[in-house]
């Protein structure tokens, strides 16, 4: 007898996962995903097979927050090997090319990270899931395929410098959305006039959630269902640097129907997150002149 169809349940959310190493993002999603029978999820910035750490997972309403996280700025810690290169940047291929590393202190490696400060122009790296005509740049760089790609400005907030032994430089790095580490691993060796790749990388954090902790999936699975519900963020905590406003029963129903409608204070300009007088997060709106606010966008419905 077959069995019968999974029925997943309704569940919102925001899990801080750490993704182990050897597995895709949406691989880690479906797991996640199943070991919380939830309805519908989905992941905010992927990572790759060789990257391990935070893998924001988003569940129910709380996914109308992963184009938000997706576009945040991010933190990492790097190891990158010097001395050699590989045709993806990192252990994904195998070493195409050589180099000698000079003879480097604490003192020159962070002056050359601190170089790497504030805005700049980046050249992504042909294995990027970047388009071109219709296909992903790794599948033509898989076929040895190469072409030219535009740079793109990007924002360097911090380098820190960890360690350096065995020809092997540790940092970490807080950057804005749409660097590629990979290439700034390359940058950084060539700073140094020398090759390098990226040998591990590990992403601690994504904003707004830097400090907070992120589970294991064996640590969850060792937990009881409703212990592991315990552990998801609310929908709003994606929110946090935002000004909130409250409206009261009459102004609630008005903004879920779509209408602009008065707050229990004047709102100031700009985009808000409103609450119900009972403290339920209704969504985002956009403060208007007049004091009144309409909607932006809600995760509740009537």
């Amino acid at each position: 007898m077959s069995k019968p169809p999974r029925q997943y349940r309704d569940l919102d959310g925001i899990l801080l996962f750490d993704k182990p190493l050897g597995i895709s993002s949406n691989a880690a999603l479906q797991q996640v995903r199943h070991l919380f029978n939830a309805k519908k999820a989905g992941h905010a910035g992927s990572l790759d097979p060789l990257a391990s750490g935070l893998l924001p997972i988003c569940f129910g309403q709380a996914t109308k927050v992963c184009g938000r996280l997706l576009n945040s700025s991010k933190s990492y810690q790097v190891t990158v090997q010097l001395g050699a290169t590989t045709p993806s940047l990192d252990c994904e291929t195998e070493v195409s090319d050589t180099a000698a590393v000079p003879a480097l202190d604490a003192a020159t490696i962070e002056s050359v990270l601190a170089g790497f400060l504030g805005e700049q122009e980046q050249v992504p790296p042909m294995h990027s899931a970047l388009k071109h005509q219709g296909e992903r740049l790794y599948d033509l760089a898989r076929r040895g395929e190469s072409i030219e790609r535009a740079s793109r400005r990007i924002q360097i907030d911090r380098m820190q410098f960890m360690g350096f032994a065995q020809q092997q430089l540790t940092f970490t790095v807080r950057c804005s959305k749409g660097t590629y580490i990979r290439s700034l691993a390359a940058d950084v060796a060539a700073k140094f006039g020398t090759l390098g790749y990226v040998a591990t990388l590990r992403r601690l954090a994504v904003d707004p959630f830097d400090g907070k902790p992120m589970y294991e999936m064996a640590f969850l699975e060792n937990l009881a269902p409703t212990d592991r519900d315990a552990l998801l963020l609310p929908a709003d905590a994606a929110f946090a640097d935002l000004a909130d406003t409250h409206l009261g029963s009459s102004s609630e129903l008005g903004l879920l129907k779509g209408q602009t409608v008065t707050a229990l204070t004047p709102a100031p300009s700009g985009q808000l997150r409103a609450y119900a007088s009972n403290g339920r997060f209704l969504g985002l709106v956009e403060g208007q002149a007049d004091g009144r606010v309409k909607p932006a966008r809600l995760f509740v419905g009537l």
